[in-house]
């Protein structure tokens, strides 16, 4: 949630702080939160899509197909084969709770709140020192975004095409600006300048 009249955009997380994050809460005995922060960026779904996983969902599973909350649209959603390693590592570190269950319960046996896994996450920024000014739940969709991009090279235009689709934008612009593109190649016009 912001504050009225505030502008706070969240950002993306370097690929390799996130992966080195997900290990560190993992080794903490954070499973949840690892769990939680992996498939934020593994998957590049919105935290309502998150919060309705279950494990049967995605245990032990090379795909799996969400209706997403917000477009209503059917999306199919591939898991990495090491990620789908590090859902057993959590279940298991989790004491195999019930398969139907959603994966993201508090102890109170209740699905986190998009606002208290916000809470977390910025405990989890101080904590673990996550290199990022604004870090929430939005920050972890766009490190995936990113991430696709960056590892695109020459292809980076089509990838945002791709990306453009996954994240069902209207066209490729939104994309750049929704994963802060645009900004960046804004603010490099005045490094073109020479003194």
């Amino acid at each position: 949630m912001c504050v009225r009249n505030s502008y706070n955009v969240a950002d993306y997380v370097n690929w390799d702080a996130l992966l080195l994050l997900i290990r560190r809460l993992y080794d903490d005995g954070n499973y949840k939160i690892s769990l939680l922060v992996s498939c934020g960026c593994f998957f590049g779904l919105r935290i309502s899509d998150i919060r309705s996983l279950t494990w049967n969902d995605i245990l032990n599973k090379e795909q799996f197909v969400i209706v997403e909350k917000k477009t209503r649209k059917r999306r199919e959603i591939v898991i990495n084969p090491q990620l789908q390693k590090h859902i057993l590592l959590c279940y298991t570190g989790l004491q195999s709770p019930d398969k139907n269950d959603k994966c993201f319960l508090s102890q109170k046996k209740m699905v986190y709140t998009t606002q208290s896994i916000n809470r977390i996450l910025k405990k989890v920024k101080r904590e673990y020192d996550v290199k990022a000014e604004h870090f929430s739940t939005h920050s972890l969709r766009k490190s995936f975004g990113r991430e696709i991009v960056e590892n695109a090279g020459k292809n980076a235009e089509f990838a945002l095409i791709k990306l453009s689709e996954l994240f069902n934008h209207s066209n490729t612009m939104v994309t750049r600006r929704y994963l802060g593109l645009r900004k960046e190649e804004l603010m490099d016009t005045y490094k073109l300048l020479k003194f």
